[in-house]
């Protein structure tokens, strides 16, 4: 399992969501950065714009990987349990009747140099119905790349 100290940095990202529910796909790019608060807590900042429906958005979240019990795990930034800090692995956040089935992939360049990550969400039950794919590159690398339909996840 990654430790999420090895993803420290700033990173851009491209998000699609392809909507099933409402038979539309949205995009988000932006710049993730990830701080080391303390040897147990990474900040995790997200900065972007939505393109939804002909319209741009700004968009904005923060999130929290913390160890808790001994195991990493990702809050929302009050601190309510989101899921399993677990790359490589599916996790599940229920979210009133839907659930959200997650899964995170850390790609590496060497044993301590990471390349990449992506981070899939398959959302589903009687509120919504999406896939949710998210591609981080480290800045220093450049561009930007595009999440689409050929992104292979997990």
């Amino acid at each position: 399992m990654a430790d999420p100290r090895s993803l420290i940095g700033t990173w851009s990202f491209s998000r699609v969501i392809d909507d099933r529910m409402a038979g539309a796909r949205s995009t988000v790019t932006g710049r993730a950065e990830l701080v080391a608060e303390s040897d147990d807590r990474v900040r995790w900042h997200e900065t972007g714009v939505l393109v939804t429906g002909g319209h741009e958005l700004p968009v904005y979240r923060t999130l929290l990987i913390v160890v808790r019990d001994g195991a990493w795990v990702v809050t929302f930034e009050d601190g309510r349990y989101f899921h399993p800090w677990a790359p490589g692995e599916q996790v599940e956040h229920p979210c009133g009747r839907d659930t959200y089935l997650g899964h995170v992939d850390v790609g590496h360049l060497a044993a301590d140099t990471v390349d990449g990550w992506t981070i899939r969400w398959d959302v589903s039950g009687p509120a919504k119905d999406y896939t949710m794919t998210t591609v981080l590159t480290p800045e220093r690398l450049g561009e930007t790349v595009a999440a689409d339909d050929s992104e292979t996840v997990g």
